[in-house]
Formats: structure tokens, C-alpha cells, sequence
């Protein structure tokens, strides 16, 4: 049996709805994967991922394996017993952290220091595997090359051919069996290399395939182009990821051109800091306005925050330095994102993405 076997649902011009089977559960698309970096998303636990109604998490493997190790996580029952969360999980390669750090690169990996004490690693798509069967989730991404944007041409056509080279030995170091493996488009904002590197991704026959590289630095409007041109070459029985996207404009915009998940440090990044996502656009909810409301973060969300307490209590947690302010909010903004792939869902089972999409943009664009 193949590790993800992804069944379409309905369409509604390129965008559609499905459930990606996996050997271990199954999830809806399009989703939205919550980031729990260290095997935890930021002030929440497995219990709250329950109640928010997440179907698959993503772990970080960069941070995994310097803190506990990815021999502690195996010990202690893999990464979903190891978080005490019984979901699917998804774990990246670590290679935007670790390329973010500035490491020496060479054909056959990476070499960085740890963010933690300092201690030097050697990185490569072989480790990257091995952490990640290690890790033991569901689904594991392979190594690749991720330039900032903009970057010079020679960068990104030096990061397309070590992505590719990469991928073939992760495919071949591979061997949990179970586990899903999916492979990872790079080329900046060229649509040409987008295209280049979707075919030469797709020629090894992954089990998904992810879009790495965008929303680093480019516009919205130089990142559909490039995502466009990648899509084009994915095959339609694999699932779909753009990796590291989560606005909600983005969100819709992916969608129409056929992404499947998504997933993003947005939503507890900026709720932490007293900023929630509702309907109307983007909420500040520490501004002295709030101080005597009694509304909710968000009136038409369904989650436990706005059911419960209002503007005024939430801005006057964050006012006297309590925590449970940053908690609230991350919860209320990955509940708000979870309930717009619901909808987005259901407009494309209706055919009505369309209307959907345009109310989206008409606040977020």
C-alpha cells in the first residue's frame, strides 16, 4: 500500500477538496497544519490541538533533534506519543533553520552551529531522513536548498540542482515503512526553474510534494506566477503543499491554483503579541479602544475565546503582563485560520469558491 493516497473530493476550477490517506489516519483538504516547532505549538498542548479540530501538526526537525534528540523522541514513542497528540504529524528537514544560520554549504550538505550552545553539526539529505524515521512521523520532507528572496540567478539555479540531487538520495535512503516521504520544489520566483525543478521533483515519484522557497522575501504578485508554473507539473493524485504560507489572502490565492495544504507560524507568532485574526482583517488587541468592549475578538468565530471573553478582558490580560493573553489569542487565530479551510472546503463542494475567494481578498489583500 502506498504510504498517502490522496482522493479528490470535489473541484471548483483548479481548486479542489480531498482527503490524503496516510497509513496511519487521514486528513481533509485544503488544511491548514498548525507549527508546533519544539513538539509544541507555543502556550498550547495536544489537548487543545483536539478541541481546535486539527487533523495533522507540523513538527520542527531542526529543533527536534538538538533538543531532546530525535533518539529521545523515538525512545518516548515518536513525536505524536512523545506530545501526547494522537493526530496525524508532518516533520520538515530543518533546512530553512538551518539555512537561515548562514552554514558552509558543499554538494553533499550542510555544516552549522546549533542555535543552542553553539556545537557544530554536518547536515545531510541522508541525516535528514534518518532524524526524521527517527522522529517518527507521518510524514517527513526531504532536504533542500531554500535561498532568500531576491536572490542572484546563480543562487537559485545552484539551489534548483542541489534540491534535485538531494531528493534523489533522500528517495533512495529512505526506508521507514509507513511513513510518507515528500519531495520539494525550489526556484525562487523564475517560472522557468519552477517548472524545471517541479518535473525533475516529480521524475523520482514522491508520495507529495511540497513548494519550498516562497514567501521569503517576494510579493504576493511575484509569488503566484512562480507557484502557478510549479502546479502545473504536480501530478493531481499527490497531495500539494506551499510550504510556509498561511495569510489568509495567500490562502485563498493557493487554493485557486490547486494547493492542498498549508502551513504557517503566523497565527500564534503575531497572537502572542496581542494581534487576532477575524473577519474584518487584522485586529490590535491591546489599542486603548477595546478597553470597554464587551464584543468578542472576532463575532461570527466559533471558538472557545470568542464564546467566552471579550475584547476588554483580553486586552487587559495583556495590559498586566499575563500569559494566558498571548494563549488566548494564538488559540482564537489558529481556531479562526482551521474554520476558514472548513469554509473553504465547503464553498468548493458547493461550487461557490469563487464569491468566497473574492470576500477573502476584499479584506486581505
Amino acid at each position: 500500500m502506498e504510504p498517502v493516497r490522496f482522493e479528490t473530493v470535489a473541484t471548483d476550477g483548479s481548486a479542489r477538496s480531498g482527503v490524503a490517506h496516510t497509513a496511519r489516519g487521514s486528513y481533509r483538504t485544503p488544511c491548514f497544519m498548525p507549527v508546533g516547532t519544539r513538539g509544541a505549538i507555543k502556550y498550547l498542548s495536544a489537548a487543545d490541538y483536539e478541541r481546535l479540530g486539527a487533523e495533522i501538526v507540523l513538527g520542527n526537525t531542526f529543533h527536534l533533534m538538538l533538543r531532546p534528540g530525535a533518539e529521545t523522541v523515538a525512545a518516548l514513542g515518536g513525536l505524536g506519543s512523545f506530545a501526547g497528540w494522537g493526530g496525524l504529524t508532518l516533520t520538515d528537514s530543518g533546512g530553512f533553520q538551518v539555512f537561515s544560520l548562514d552554514p558552509d554549504v558543499d554538494d553533499d550538505g550542510v555544516t552549522f552551529k546549533s542555535t543552542y550552545d553553539g556545537s557544530t553539526h554536518r547536515f545531510t539529505p541522508e541525516i535528514a531522513v534518518h532524524t526524521q524515521e527517527l522522529l517518527g512521523a507521518d510524514i517527513q520532507m526531504v532536504l533542500d536548498v531554500c535561498p532568500p528572496l531576491p536572490s542572484p540567478p546563480e543562487v537559485i539555479r545552484v539551489a534548483v540542482d542541489r534540491t534535485a540531487s538531494w531528493a534523489a538520495r533522500a528517495r533512495a535512503a529512505h526506508r521507514r515503512e509507513g511513513q510518507a516521504l515528500f519531495g520539494i520544489v525550489q526556484g525562487g520566483v523564475d517560472e522557468r526553474l519552477r517548472a524545471e525543478s517541479a518535473q525533475r521533483t516529480v521524475d523520482l515519484g514522491f508520495d507529495g510534494y511540497g513548494i519550498g522557497g516562497l514567501s521569503v522575501g517576494e510579493t504576493r504578485g511575484e509569488m503566484m506566477p512562480a507557484l502557478a508554473a510549479a502546479m502545473a507539473h504536480l501530478p493531481t493524485d499527490r497531495p500539494r503543499y506551499l510550504m510556509g504560507v498561511g495569510d489568509p489572502a495567500s490562502l485563498v490565492e493557493a487554493v485557486s491554483l490547486g494547493v492542498d495544504q498549508f502551513d504557517c507560524v503566523m497565527q500564534t507568532r503575531i497572537g502572542r503579541h496581542g494581534t487576532a485574526l477575524t473577519g474584518s482583517g487584522k485586529l490590535h488587541i491591546k489599542n486603548a479602544k477595546h478597553a470597554l468592549s464587551d464584543e468578542p475578538l472576532d463575532a461570527a468565530c466559533l471558538c472557545e475565546v470568542c464564546t467566552r471573553h471579550s475584547r476588554g478582558y483580553i486586552r487587559h490580560l495583556f495590559q498586566v503582563g499575563e500569559p494566558t493573553a498571548s494563549r488566548l489569542v494564538s488559540l482564537h487565530n489558529i481556531s479562526w485560520t482551521l474554520q476558514l479551510m472548513a469554509r473553504i472546503r465547503s464553498a468548493i463542494e458547493s461550487g461557490t469558491f469563487r464569491p468566497l475567494r473574492q470576500e477573502v481578498l476584499a479584506v486581505w489583500r
